[in-house]
């Protein structure tokens, strides 16, 4: 019984941790258009994609100097990247737990 529910809380885990990173993919994917059409940066929308994005794609063009070249900006390439693997990885091996926990 008590490893059912390990296992449960493991698995639950992994559906928010996949649900969230699917959500972040997507708002990067919406930051990175609306950097295209030069929205107004006082919408309230633009600033939630700025807010929830810019502190992470800072890091990463501050850390990795080569992702700007030549005018082009690949950092949210880069983080999108990242976020795939993250889902690939982490969620898929919190999955791999809780099946081993749950069938031996």
């Amino acid at each position: 019984m008590p490893q059912e529910i390990a296992a449960n809380f493991i698995s639950a885990t992994a559906q928010v941790l996949d649900g969230l990173l699917w959500f972040y993919l997507w708002l990067v994917i919406a930051a990175v258009i609306v950097s295209w059409v030069n929205a107004d940066p006082r919408n309230p929308i633009v600033r939630f994609l700025y807010a929830t994005t810019e502190p992470v794609l800072y890091q990463i063009r501050r850390r990795l100097r080569f992702v700007v070249m030549g005018g082009l900006d690949f950092s949210p390439l880069l983080l999108m990247l990242f976020v795939q693997f993250l889902r690939s990885f982490v969620v898929q091996s919190l999955f791999d737990v809780a099946r081993r926990i749950r069938f031996g």
